[in-house]
């Protein structure tokens, strides 16, 4: 798989490298530290995200705060009014795509019912402003729900056997999840992410139990691993 990153910040090294030569050489006088120059550092990693992958909806968040706080600097557009309407913008997000069922919804949602319902509670952790680290082993593993607010939580499946599908939520609102799996399962993400994201570094493995990890990243991140 190609860099995406260092291809393209190859080319703006490069594209910067020939503007300094030619204002050297008197050829142009192009004022590379522009007002808002900063906001690259932004929009051009959002834009190796997008390629990489287009189904992330952290990485057009960003790209578009990227583009707005440009549009700021160069005086086009108010400071004033982008935070004014920022957390309207994030609240009204949650409430849609909870509404559509985007978050807890489908396969997980029905794991997480059937759990309920033959009196099975998913298995919980839980940080605040702190970290918790917990692991499961042996099989039956159903379903688990993991919270880190201001805090990290790691769960570890590596000695779970899995023999059916299962479902994990997670939140993680200025924190951090990091979730172990064993080497014979497939992972599918279905999850709300603002300012942060939900990153699968596992493989496809045709034929293999399903762990669906569903829920909500709020300036946070998910690490499945």
């Amino acid at each position: 798989m190609k860099n995406y990153s260092k291809i393209l910040w190859g080319v703006v090294i490069i594209a910067i490298g020939i503007v300094l030569a030619l204002n050297a050489l008197d050829i142009t006088d192009i004022d590379i530290f522009f007002d808002g120059w900063w906001t690259l550092f932004i929009i051009i990693p959002c834009l190796v995200g997008i390629f990489k992958n287009p189904r992330k909806s952290s990485n057009y968040i960003c790209l578009a705060i990227g583009v707005y706080l440009l549009l700021c600097c160069l005086d086009i557009i108010s400071f004033g009014f982008f935070w004014k309407l920022l957390i309207p913008a994030i609240v009204v997000i949650i409430g849609i795509k909870l509404i559509s069922g985007g978050v807890g919804s489908g396969k997980s949602s029905s794991i997480f019912k059937s759990a309920r319902n033959s009196g099975r509670s998913p298995r919980t952790v839980f940080a605040a402003f702190s970290s918790n680290n917990d692991s499961y082993s042996g099989n039956d593993f159903e379903c688990a729900e993991l919270t880190a607010v201001f805090g990290a939580v790691k769960y570890d499946l590596s000695n779970a056997i899995i023999t059916k599908d299962c479902a994990i939520s997670v939140c993680s609102v200025f924190g951090g999840i990091d979730v172990i799996v064993p080497n014979n399962v497939n992972v599918k993400v279905n999850s709300l992410s603002l300012f942060g994201g939900v990153d699968n570094k596992t493989p496809r493995i045709n034929g293999a139990p399903t762990i669906y990890v569903s829920g909500l990243c709020l300036f946070g991140g998910v690490d499945i691993k």
